[in-house]
Formats: structure tokens, sequence, C-alpha cells
């Protein structure tokens, strides 16, 4: 397939003088509704990859080949940008070579490389550790090394802010930009003078996840060279809510009889694209 188009509109979001929310998706039709609904890019978390493929925590259980083949799910079914995030890149840094390889195969048209010490070395469970400036930086150039289409956006992540100081977080991204990164994504950045510091490290744009109510004003972001700001994944758990709720519902017989109208048939419709089949059919059965 051809993903030059979405990869070409991310950057655009990236060259211009905005912030936006993306829409957090999971699986195709998650992917549909976010781009009907007129989001401008999705994001799919390595945490609710892991949450949706094996039913498994954010523990780094999940596999490279895993994610990678749900991001292809995603991007076959909906035209939406998708940035993700590769964690640690599934290793070292030949791993994240191999990595970027992968997600570009799949259609992704931005990931993010963090400088987590992942998985958690034994005795640390609960306490996130960085990895060293230098390894970081080294991982840096191989995602680089591992892209083939130029359109697409490799993030420098770090979640320094929140884990070591805004001093040290501040040294690792101006440490990304200078191997090459297109954009830096910052973890845990609470407050304006966080922000504003990191701002001034970097002139690269940027993109936020964890960030504090302090800071979650787009006007304000986008005065600060804020590109992306997640809003948490909350629609991946509000639909694991709706289901359990359901079979609830129907276990205990206090389900409405007529359950095909509460799922909303003309929305599956829509989403599953079913007009668009039943002319195929017509044309080529």
């Amino acid at each position: 397939m051809r993903w030059s188009k979405r990869r070409e509109a991310f950057r655009a979001l990236f060259a211009g003088d905005r912030c936006i929310h993306p829409g957090s998706v999971f699986d195709p039709l998650s992917a549909r509704i976010a781009e009907e609904l007129g989001f401008e890019a999705g994001m799919f978390a390595g945490s609710v990859a892991s949450l949706t493929v094996l039913g498994a925590p954010d523990l780094i259980v999940l596999t490279l080949s895993e994610f990678a083949g749900q991001a292809y799910r995603i991007n076959r079914a909906a035209e939406l940008p998708l940035m993700v995030d590769a964690d640690h890149g599934y290793g070292n840094a030949l791993n994240v070579t191999r990595t970027v390889e992968e997600l570009e195969a799949a259609g992704v048209a931005g990931l993010s490389i963090e400088d987590t010490a992942l998985p958690q070395p034994f005795g640390t469970l609960g306490k996130t550790q960085l990895i060293s400036i230098e390894e970081g930086a080294g991982k840096m150039r191989a995602a680089l090394a591992g892209r083939r289409d130029p359109e697409l956006m490799i993030f420098g992540r770090t979640s320094a802010a929140s884990v070591t100081d805004t001093e040290d977080a501040a040294r690792r991204i101006a440490a990304y930009e200078a191997a090459g990164v297109d954009a830096i994504f910052l973890v845990g950045v609470k407050t304006k003078a966080q922000l504003e510091t990191l701002r001034n490290a970097v002139k690269l744009p940027l993109m936020l996840g964890g960030a504090g109510p302090e800071i979650m004003d787009l006007d304000y972001l986008s005065s600060m060279g804020v590109r992306i700001c997640l809003q948490s994944h909350a629609p991946f758990m509000a639909a694991v809510q709706a289901v359990y709720d359901t079979l609830k519902a129907l276990r205990e017989g206090t389900a409405p009889k007529d359950l095909q109208g509460v799922a909303a048939p003309e929305l599956m419709r829509r989403l599953t694209r079913d007009a668009d089949y039943k002319a195929r059919m017509e044309d080529w059965l």
C-alpha cells in the first residue's frame, strides 16, 4: 500500500503553528471512528497495544511483530496518519533499526523511540530508570538509519522530566536533536516552567504525553512549539467497560430485549463500509 499521503499530512501538522489532540486508537474500527469524527491524526500507544493484542499490562511482553501487525491493520482500515509509541525499540540499537523498518512497512506516519531502560532490570520493578544519554543518542541514530521513506517522522522520547529532573531532560533532548530526530516527545511535563526550559533547549517541534493541567491549553501549547498533546487513552478503557457492562447484563438477564438497537446497527454498517463491500460484490461476483 502507499503511505506517502498520510505521512505528508502528518509532517504538515508539525510544520504548522497549532497544537492538536490526536485520537487514541487501538484497532481498525476505532481508527475509522476517529477519522469520521475529524481527528487529524491517530495515536497507537504501546500500553494500549499490549492490552489490545495480549490482554497484558504494559510490561514489554508484546513483541515487535505483534505491535507492527496491529499497526498495519489499523493503517489498512483508515487513512488517518498514525503516530505510534515504539517503546525502547524492542532491544538495543540494532533492534531499533529493525523496529523502524517493520513499522515503516506497516504504514505508520511517525514513531517514537524512548530512552527508558526496558524491560525493567531485576529488582527495579515499579522504578523507572533511564539509559545513558550516549546510549539514547545511539538509538536515535540507529532509528534514522533504519528509515527508508524520508517522510516518516522519528521522535526522540524521554520521561526524564518526571524521572530525574528538567536539566537532565534538557541535556537528553539536545543530544537527540543533534542525532538528527525530527521531533521531541516529552512525557511527564507538568508545569509551564518545565516546558519553557525544555522549549529553550531545542529548536525541534514538540509532542507531549502525560502533561499536567497547568499547561493543558492548546493556545499556550501552540505558542510553545507543541504540535501534538495526548489526552490519555480513555477510548480503549471506555470500550472495555462497555463490553463488560453488556456481557454482565446478558449474563444476568437484564439486557434490553432489542440489544441490536442498542448496538447502533447504522453506525456499524457505516464503519464496516458495508455498502462498499456490497457494491463490489455486485460488480465482481
